[in-house]
């Protein structure tokens, strides 16, 4: 449904004054959210590389604005309910597709189809009956009037293309009345309540008409209460007509009544031997006799007449003069004219009556109606895709497999015209984000295009952490909407094999819980994406914590990630720097847990231990050698063997050597960032002269305990 327009109010640029507009030189300039149908509207220069700063307006009114109307409430429940039906037809037609195509061909594979059809009728129904609950409630919208023409229009297909198995070429007038019947109720109740209370109702000028408009509907029930009063009329002549009439009227075959169609054949035609007789005894009827003082009661029970007698001309007459349109011509034709009448053969009825009675082509549910009944399908989509896009998608999806769409694509816009008005239902759902699940599960019925649109909007799936913080009720809150929202993107993508898109997801979600520091589960959805430069800048973040809140916050943050080493490990795909310099994040920060716990011995032993085993990256080297100052210095006991002072003392002179030597770079950029009276490798080497003088206090210290530098050796 193609948008011309959208109105801002209050307006941008007054009507007419555009060019103004341009003249001052400005435009108007309008960016689409990816996240869903909105726009950002706002007056902007129409050169925007020649502007300088001060020449940029800073108040600009910048407007939010749609082209569709976001659902409300109630049509969201319509929206969601009648997916239940969508997904399992869906289902049914792919499982029919994979055990047998031509199974649906069938007449329990049109049995089938026909259910679903009546399950979105039913569904349609209840969410009718709940709006009407809100109407009661002055909660009444738009929606419930789209409600109501999608019952008729749903059950309008469902009779014409959809009947039951076994009746496909069975009379169609009984079924076409019932559903006239239901959907537009003629005559009303109010009108026979009111003659019903008068004591000579046939002096009422609404009588007759009430009366003929019974009978042309099949009300029997209202036909013989009304004719039985007519019994009480001072004509005679009239009394006796009645007393004719009203086993006539009471006695008129239907087809439901009769197990075979030939028994329903002969049955009118005995049942039109008595209309027959009835007309032979109305034309002795003097026509002095015919007219009482209120009503030529003649002419109306001769029309009465004709209807029973099935005279097509005066059936369409008697509906115009009763207000009633083509519709209820045609429902009357198969009941009156052509008790037999044929689906196949109901276009040709449509087409005659038509002609002198054409539906209301500003109003679109007609035009819906008549295309239906002339049994042009893709001509009714046209117009339901102007008035409802649901109603335009559920009607295209259905009628393939009924082998009444082309199915095919079309080869330019590679879409078939199915997909064509589910993409479009799609793109309406997308203007509320808040519906992204159900949005998703249309495009993904719509072949490469739909899907490609459906991953377009996976992967924009805002996750919003920016204000989360794991220790507050809200963090925590927020953090389980995304864990939920990442499970089912995740359910999403396996379930329709968009694996590509689910590591997309998952590094996009990393990412942004990186941000906000929720480092366990970034790591988790990197290693889920299989990420492994996304799971570095995660270690290096966390590694980053120690450089920019020390040790203790650095401690918390690694324990997040610390449960996920084994994990990291035993993954065949992960890159083996990444799980190196992972074991090296953890493993320095239990150091510190240890340091923290008092346990100084262990601490310092698996200090030297990343050192000697190289586990620490060299420009984390001198950062570990000025943390072994403390248990160099730890007094009375010695927490180092004199083989791990010696290795520090190795690392240090190599950083030492290969600093002179210009690589300082690779050794001492940490150390230069931790300091925090600033400086460079110069500062950073002085800095490390503490912790040779450290060692060699050490060494000494550990000469004269043990008597000799025998052992050190």
């Amino acid at each position: 449904m193609g948008v011309q327009h959208i109105d801002l109010v209050p307006p941008l640029v007054e009507a007419g004054k555009f060019q103004d507009l341009v003249q001052s030189g400005h435009t108007i300039l309008a960016s689409l959210s990816p996240r869903n149908n909105s726009l950002a509207v706002n007056v902007a220069p129409l050169e925007l590389s020649s502007l300088k700063p001060s020449d940029v307006e800073q108040d600009e009114a910048v407007y939010f604005a749609t082209h569709v109307d976001i659902p409300s409430s109630e049509r969201r429940l319509f929206i969601a309910d009648t997916l239940v039906v969508f997904s399992m037809f869906k289902n049914m037609l792919k499982s029919a597709k994979e055990r047998d195509p031509s199974w649906l061909q069938t007449r329990d594979g049109l049995e089938v189809i026909r259910k679903f059809g009546v399950d979105y009728v039913n569904f349609i129904k209840e969410c009718w009956i709940h709006a009407n609950l809100c109407l009661v409630r002055n909660l009444y919208n738009s929606a419930q009037n789209i409600i109501a023409v999608s019952i008729r229009v749903f059950s309008l297909f469902v009779v014409l293309f959809v009947p039951e198995p076994g009746y496909e070429d069975a009379p169609v007038g009984e079924e076409l009345m019932e559903w006239l019947n239901i959907h537009f109720i003629e005559p009303s109740t109010e009108e026979g309540d009111q003659l019903s209370s008068l004591e000579s109702p046939w002096e009422d000028d609404n009588f007759w008409p009430y009366l003929t408009r019974s009978i042309l509907r099949g009300l029997s029930k209202a036909s013989l209460f009304f004719l039985n009063t007519l019994l009480q009329h001072p004509s005679e002549d009239l009394q006796d007509l009645v007393k004719t009439l009203i086993p006539v009227v009471e006695s008129q075959p239907r087809l439901p009544q009769f197990s075979a169609e030939r028994d329903f054949a002969y049955a009118s035609r005995k049942w039109k031997d008595k209309v027959k007789a009835l007309r032979v005894e109305m034309d002795r009827i003097p026509e002095g006799s015919r007219f009482d003082d209120f009503y030529d009661w003649w002419e109306a029970l001769s029309d009465i007449v004709s209807i029973l007698e099935g005279r097509g001309e005066v059936v369409q007459r008697v509906c115009e003069e009763l207000g009633a349109d083509w519709k209820e011509v045609c429902a009357a034709w198969g009941i009156f004219v052509d008790s037999r009448l044929r689906r196949q053969d109901l276009p040709d009825v449509v087409a005659d009556v038509l002609e002198t009675l054409p539906p209301d082509p500003t109003n679109l549910e007609e035009m819906i109606h008549s295309s239906l009944f002339a049994g042009h399908p893709e001509e009714a989509l046209k117009y339901a895709s102007d008035l409802d896009l649901w109603l335009s998608a559920h009607l295209a999806d259905i009628m393939v497999p009924l082998g009444l769409l082309d199915p095919e694509s079309d080869s330019e816009s590679g879409l078939s015209k199915r997909d064509e008005h589910v993409l479009a239902y799609a793109e309406y759902l997308h203007s509320d984000a808040t519906l992204w699940r159900i949005t998703i599960v249309y495009l993904y019925t719509c072949g490469t295009i739909g899907e490609e649109q459906g991953d377009q909007v996976l992967m924009r799936m805002p996750l919003r952490l920016s204000t989360a913080t794991a220790d507050t009720d809200s963090g925590d809150q927020r953090l389980d909407a995304v864990d939920e929202t990442m499970k089912e993107i995740s359910s999403i993508c396996r379930e329709y094999s968009r694996e590509l898109v689910r590591r997309t997801v998952c590094r996009i979600a990393s990412s942004t819980l990186k941000r906000s520091k929720k480092y366990g589960l970034a790591m988790s959805h990197s290693i889920s994406a299989e990420d492994w430069p996304g799971l570095g800048r995660i270690i290096d973040a966390v590694l980053d914590e120690y450089i920019q809140n020390g040790p203790v916050i650095f401690a918390s943050h690694a324990s997040t990630i610390a449960p996920l080493m084994e994990q990291v490990h035993a993954n065949t795909k992960t890159e083996a720097i990444f799980a190196h310099r992972l074991m090296f994040a953890v493993k320095y920060s239990q150091i510190h847990k240890m340091r923290l716990e008092q346990d100084y011995s262990t601490a310092a032993s698996d200090l030297v231990l990343l050192l000697r085993d190289e586990i620490a990256p060299k420009s984390w080297w001198a950062i570990l050698l000025c943390d072994s100052v403390e248990y160099l210095q730890y007094a009375p006991k010695t927490l180092l063997s004199p083989g791990d002072a010696i290795e520090l003392l190795r690392k240090l002179e190599e950083i030492c050597m290969r600093s002179s030597q210009g690589s300082g770079e690779d050794y001492l950029p940490v150390l230069v960032r931790t300091m925090k009276g600033g400086g460079g490798e110069k500062e950073a080497l002085e800095r490390l002269k503490t912790v040779r003088l450290a060692i060699a206090r050490y060494i000494a210290r550990c000469t004269t305990t043990l008597g000799g530098m025998r052992h050190f050796g």
